[in-house]
């Protein structure tokens, strides 16, 4: 069975599943966004294209980009960064005050917002415009300069995110934040209004299927940089539901409430799902059940 036949019956099999979950609603313009869109895009290592729906829809992948802005940091800091940010699951919300305060202000990963607020603060050390540097950066991986930011949901969140401010003033009271608060949640709220498509996304975390390298033959990060990274996906990427994910699925990957999923499977390909609609837990109800039977019915995952 090829990759598209498999996408295309796995959407039948879905397609009439009861309508369940509910956007975002915590960010004012998350909740304006369409509920009931649904696209698919599958790239290989090889460079092949799969996909269903709305493929190109642009959607904000809040904290999908959290491993775009892992990676740059990584580039700079090696394990330096490690000082500062662990990584492990959370088992708890990814907004969890309580967590931090325990932990003495070092965020159990850099995919809960505590953990993406301190790698912002590291590339505040190097970038210096932290926005546009980030930006330029996503636009390389994908290779369309028209990646930007939505304004209206970087201020959305802004205005909404006293529980942002709080964790980053804890880790400034324990000494792990450098920079000026404001600063660095200006970059936080920037980096997670990011607007990519399926296709988009897909062609940003192909160097995590193609050991570091893009398409292109140009390296990004090491093989080993890519391995490492991807153990944090499997682990870490999906909130406090991160063992359910890799039960189900079995893949590396990365959720946002923004209603999108990326997974890879390193040195085959990447698949990007976008379905705002999301559980409890902040991931896309639809997007879980779709890459479950995906990888069902192609008898693929890392295990």
């Amino acid at each position: 069975m090829s990759y598209q036949e498999a996408i295309d019956e796995v959407y039948e099999m879905i397609k009439n599943l009861p309508k369940e979950g509910q956007v975002a609603n915590y960010i004012p313009e998350l909740a304006k966004v369409n509920q009931d869109i649904f696209a698919v895009h599958l790239l290989t290592v090889e460079g092949d294209n799969y996909h269903l729906g709305e493929n190109e829809h642009i959607f904000s992948v809040q904290s999908i980009v959290k491993v775009l802005t892992l990676t740059l940091a990584l580039e700079f800091e090696k394990d330096k960064l490690w000082d500062r940010v662990n990584m492990e699951p959370s088992g708890n919300p990814f907004n969890s005050v309580v967590q931090l305060e325990y932990e003495n202000g070092i965020p159990r990963n850099p995919f809960i917002n505590a953990g993406a607020i301190v790698v912002c603060d590291i590339l505040l050390d190097h970038l210096k415009d932290p926005a546009e540097n980030f930006l330029g950066f996503v636009r390389r991986l994908t290779n369309n300069p028209k990646v930007s930011y939505n304004k209206r949901i970087s201020e959305s969140e802004k205005a909404n995110g006293f529980r942002n401010y709080a964790l980053a003033h804890f880790m400034k009271a324990q000494h792990n934040i450098k920079h000026k608060i404001d600063d660095v949640m200006d970059f936080y709220f920037a980096i997670c209004s990011l607007e990519l498509s399926c296709r988009d996304a897909c062609h940003a975390f192909i160097l995590f299927a193609n050991r570091g390298k893009l398409l292109t033959g140009e390296r990004v990060i090491t093989v080993s940089q890519s391995k490492r990274i991807n153990a944090i996906m499997q682990t870490c990427g999906f909130y406090d539901q991160a063992g359910l994910f890799s039960y189900k699925i079995g893949l590396p990957g990365k959720s946002g409430v923004g209603g999108g999923i990326v997974a890879v499977h390193p040195g085959n390909y990447v698949i990007t799902v976008y379905s705002p609609r999301l559980n409890n837990k902040g991931n896309s109800v639809l997007g879980m059940k779709f890459l479950e039977e995906f990888t069902t019915i192609t008898e693929v995952s890392i295990f």
